[in-house]
């Protein structure tokens, strides 16, 4: 067996792991703010239309995928093209094992290539675990918003977390699209 985590782009024939990681954050955590699991058929549509921009990545030990992060874009307007938001998500099974961490690290270089700079997490309030995880990743809480989100019988606040990968030059480096970037997770 290989012990060692590699990290790779996500394909669509992952959409089948990916969810069996996702589920639990939907069913049972207010973590996601989703009520229903997505179907194969969305899933798939997701890693599809997140790869025409940004980075997918999947964490795979011993033959299986136990984690993955990706970018979306911040807003939608041209001049966010240097922000994103980012997520990530471990297999229940796999936390507290440098993962999320190394998923992390690996967007990060990825995003850099990009020429994006800013960095932002959504993230369900309270929740010390991701929060805490960010913080480790350089992320600070830069909003916080008030009983937003409902899930479980309960209001949820939620907060941004940001961090930096770059100066902000005037002007920026254009923006680059994962699909022109020559091997995208390295």
């Amino acid at each position: 067996m290989n012990h060692d985590i590699t990290i790779r782009i996500a394909t669509e024939a992952d959409a089948q792991e990916l969810l069996d990681i996702y589920a639990p954050y939907v069913t049972d955590t207010a973590i996601t703010f989703e009520y229903e699991i997505p179907t194969i058929a969305d899933f798939k549509g997701r890693i599809k239309r997140t790869l025409t921009k940004y980075p997918y990545l999947v964490a795979v030990l011993d033959d299986k995928i136990v984690g993955y992060t990706y970018a979306s874009a911040f807003k939608g307007r041209a001049a966010y093209d240097w922000a994103v938001e980012v997520t990530v998500y471990v297999r229940p099974d796999s936390k507290a094992k440098g993962i999320g961490k190394k998923l992390y690290n690996a967007l990060e270089e990825t995003l850099k290539r990009q020429h994006i700079i800013n960095l932002n997490a959504c993230i369900a309030y309270p929740n010390p675990g991701s929060i805490g995880f960010h913080e480790q990743m350089g992320y600070k809480i830069v909003g916080h918003f008030t009983k937003c989100g409902y899930k479980f019988e309960t209001w949820y606040d939620m907060v941004w977390m940001e961090k930096m990968i770059g100066e902000h030059p005037v002007p920026p480096r254009k923006f680059i699209p994962i699909t022109q970037l020559a091997n995208n997770c390295e």
